[in-house]
């Protein structure tokens, strides 16, 4: 399916820091919940992610990732996630975080 530049421009992806990280036992698959820091305009925004292959909770805080901040937000359980957190899975189909090669200011959207 073909997409026009006006439809792309609909999806608000921004840059966050991740600034806490908590175990989601709650979760039906291992997850973490996450709060998002994507700077003044936007601000903090909760997420959970099912992200426990790859991450440890210690090393999450402090990095930078890619998010979708203008979804409605979705009751996940307990969670009320407020940002599609991006990723990309690995070749076992676990999920790998996408963010920026080098430090960015924070809520600054992909174009």
């Amino acid at each position: 399916m073909t997409i026009t530049y006006g439809d792309f421009e609909k999806v608000d992806i921004r840059v966050g820091r991740i600034t806490r990280a908590e175990p989601f036992p709650e979760a039906r698959k291992p997850a973490y919940r996450l709060w998002v820091d994507f700077g003044p305009e936007i601000g903090e925004k909760r997420s959970s992610a099912q992200i426990t292959t790859h991450y440890t909770l210690e090393e999450l805080v402090g990095r930078q990732v890619l998010g979708v901040v203008n979804f409605p937000a979705r009751q996940i359980g307990p969670v009320l996630s407020e940002v599609l957190v991006l990723g990309l899975p690995d070749e076992d189909g676990q999920v790998v975080l996408i963010g920026p090669g080098h430090e960015v200011p924070l809520g600054g959207k992909l174009f």
